[in-house]
């Protein structure tokens, strides 16, 4: 190994060796890399954890009045079932008491709400009425300061559960669970702890059944007494403000523990009543108290926060209400998504149809026929697999002046050797330094023999005419470039069939928009045509990016040309067969357009052909290239959540809709570029691992951009599956490598 000077390569010795910094610098990549991987495993673990609480916190209830009937009350004691309402089994004794004559306690269950609970506490604030709330420990997370006016006001705080289930249906520790959790909400909220509760879904104790009466006597051993109520007002029913007051008024004198609902729906009926109900009552003698106060306050409790508890507190208040914004973004997320699919495929739609009708037009001409001779520049690493096939398919394609350039960029495994095997007299050898393929490229247009230049990836074979059609846009004056129609040549199994669903679409359809529009964004590696006027205007390829196709692509906008795309012109490449090898390839595509687009950030500032090129194409590219795709993963991530946690039916109707959308858009773009529909097969599979790992190579991307990470030219491994038969080359002659410095 040797390196260069002066154009020549001459040995390596102590003093021409570059110093031994490659393997520091490589642990230094491993140790960043590192990081951002662990940076974004952090990230999806607190998402996850976010997503869990918001599901456990939203979890969906029927209001109390849908509970089932009872299932058998043997084991109920007929004291509990006729001596109270209030019933506490902490001792192990059970002790059932009700309310004294002329007393009542007014109930609430299942708040609070932001609307309906305000409303109610005025209405108990203008007539001096205390009360007891049966509040949800997650609403009590969600909206702590009307916990503290609750108990500012005097009102009682009782738990409701956290997440109001059939406590019957659920573990021993989910039932304390709930229980401790809400004990802790009320608590860091308020300051205080309460020792009442009440069930889920219960009423009068007449219809406790054994199942809930055990978790009765459970709870009791929790240290809370558990209260039901004497008149149920059957608000829920929303009969009307008269048949609630009459529903909620006890027989006689007797003392009762009403029901009444803050939450689960429209309690403006339940606020009319309860503004009659209250004075009806008091002008008949009867007082209004909490349920501890009415039974001499020995059930009720004050104790202070521990240290500890009021941590937990915290955390679970806090919690819930990151879990909930974090729901509400990525509901904002999910609309703005569906906004930019639902614009980018109406447009897709608008314009690729009107493309192909401006093209199949009887009249439609790029102008006189290109014959000028064209050098076709193939930059190769390490392509000895493929280069032969290449070769031959170039070196034979119908256009006249042919001349293929292989740019040997110091590859280790015979490829130029291969090459020169092949002994095509159009075809030539040039060897340079290894300098990556922007340098590789750079060094064909500068031995090329021609102005007409055609990049052509080393794993491409292209179709006879190919290249003759490439350069026919060239007959416009104006245009600087043309992009080529690269199809997948290893299409046999299913990640070919879907990197072959990727580019029909992205060919037929976006190249088709992007044309329309005057943007397009990258002339493909795998096949382009330029004028050697264009290039230079550009200033050749840059090393700065890795996606030098995307750069110089921008740059040949911004120096007025117009770039364009021909679909007749059609190569097949071999696109990576594996996923290692298909995350590198998108890793640095994406990588490299997201440097691109920051790199020629200024066109948006600029006035004239750059500034025009910005203003349209950098957001648009911006938008729908890197933007879109990078928040599309929410539509996953709901779809998940959605069949765990929402309406599984709505879920599964709305993800078949995006289906049907994509469906119909494959349709349309293999339709414009005369395909076949049969792979069309795999679409909805591709819904299922191959996105989901684009999703992680662009975040991958991402985080590396904004760490300030770089990568360096990646080589995949090549199969030779689209080596296909051509017509027959040109007779051999001699081939004179050229030594490039």
């Amino acid at each position: 190994m040797g390196v260069w000077r002066g154009g020549r390569r001459v040995p390596a010795t102590d003093d021409t060796a570059p110093p031994p910094r490659a393997p520091l610098a490589q642990a230094r990549r491993r140790r960043r890399s590192r990081r951002r991987w662990i940076l974004a495993a952090v990230a999806t673990f607190i998402l996850l954890n976010l997503l869990a609480v918001g599901a456990y916190a939203n979890a969906r209830f029927t209001p109390d009045h849908r509970a089932g009937g009872p299932a058998g009350a043997g084991a109920v004691p007929a004291a509990v079932r006729d001596a109270g309402t209030v019933v506490d089994p902490r001792s192990g004794h059970v002790v059932a008491r009700r309310m004294p004559a002329r007393t009542i306690a007014l109930t609430f269950d299942d708040g609070p709400d932001p609307v309906w609970t305000p409303k109610m506490l005025d209405v108990l604030s203008r007539h001096h009425a205390p009360a007891t709330f049966f509040v949800v420990g997650s609403q009590i997370s969600r909206y702590p300061d009307l916990a503290k006016r609750m108990t500012r006001e005097g009102h009682e705080l009782g738990i409701h559960t956290f997440t109001h289930p059939e406590m019957t249906d659920l573990p021993p520790w989910r039932r304390k669970l709930e229980y401790s959790q809400t004990q802790a909400a009320i608590a860091y909220t308020t300051g205080v702890t309460t020792g009442l509760a009440r069930l889920p879904y219960s009423s009068g104790v007449d219809a406790l059944d054994d199942d809930s009466w055990r978790v009765v006597q459970e709870t009791g051993t929790w240290g809370y007494v558990s209260v039901f109520n004497d008149t149920d007002s059957q608000d829920w029913a929303r009969p009307g403000p008269d048949a609630i007051v009459r529903n909620a008024t006890p027989e006689g004198d007797r003392g009762a523990v009403v029901l009444m609902h803050d939450s689960g729906g429209d309690r403006s009926q339940t606020i009319a009543a309860l503004d009659r109900f209250i004075p009806q009552m008091q002008a008949r003698g009867y007082r209004f108290t909490t349920v501890s106060q009415g039974l001499g306050g020995q059930f009720g409790s004050t104790a202070r926060l521990g240290t500890a508890d009021e941590i937990r507190g915290a955390l679970l208040v806090w919690g819930v209400r990151a879990a909930d914004a974090t729901v509400r973004l990525l509901w904002l997320l999910l609309i703005v998504v569906g906004l930019l699919t639902l614009a980018r495929t109406l447009l897709l739609f608008g314009y690729a149809l009107r493309h192909a009708r401006h093209r199949r037009a009887p009249t439609w001409s790029w102008g006189g026929e290109v014959t000028d001779p064209v050098t076709i520049i193939v930059p190769a690493y390490n392509e000895r697999t493929t280069i032969a096939a290449a070769a031959r398919s170039l070196a034979s394609g119908t256009h006249p002046g042919i001349e293929v350039l292989v740019v040997d960029d110091e590859s280790d495994d015979g490829t130029a050797e291969a090459v020169e095997r092949l002994r095509l007299a159009n075809v030539r050898v040039a060897r340079i330094p290894g300098g990556g393929k922007a340098a590789a490229l750079n060094a064909g247009v500068a031995l090329a023999r021609n102005d007409l230049l055609v990049m052509v990836d080393a794993d491409t074979v292209v179709d006879p005419d190919a290249i003759h059609r490439l350069v026919q846009p060239l007959a416009d004056p104006r245009v600087g470039a043309v992009a080529g129609n690269v199809k997948v040549g290893n299409r046999r199994r299913l990640l070919g069939r879907w990197q072959h669903i990727e580019y029909v679409i992205g060919f037929s359809l976006d190249r088709r928009l992007y044309d329309t529009l005057h943007c397009m964004p990258t002339i493909p590696g795998a096949l382009g045509a330029f004028r050697r006027e264009a290039v230079l205007a550009a200033g050749g390829l840059s090393r700065a990016t890795l996606a030098e196709d995307t750069d110089l692509t921008m740059g040949i906008h911004r120096a007025g040309w117009r770039v364009v795309y021909e679909e007749k012109a059609v190569a097949r490449t071999e696109a990576p067969s594996t996923l290692p090898d298909l995350w590198r390839q998108r890793y640095r595509w994406s990588y490299g357009t997201m440097q691109a687009l920051w790199r020629h950030r200024r066109a948006l500032t600029d006035t004239g052909p750059s500034g025009r090129f910005g203003r349209r194409g950098v957001p648009f590219i911006a938008l729908f290239s890197v933007i879109l795709p990078l928040l599309a993963p929410v539509v996953d991530i709901f779809a998940v959540y959605g069949l765990f946690f929402l309406d599984r039916y709505e879920t599964v109707i709305a993800w078949l809709a995006i289906l049907t959308v994509q469906i119909i858009t494959a349709i349309l773009a293999f339709r414009l570029d005369r395909e076949p529909l049969r792979p069309l097969w795999a679409l909805p599979l591709q819904q299922f691992l191959y996105r989901q790992v684009m999703y992680l190579v662009l975040l991958h991307s991402a985080i590396t951009a904004l760490s300030g990470g770089r990568l360096k030219w990646q080589k995949l491994r090549r199969t030779g599956e689209v080596a296909t038969p051509q017509p027959a080359p040109p007779p051999p002659a001699p081939v004179i490598p050229e030594q490039a410095a």
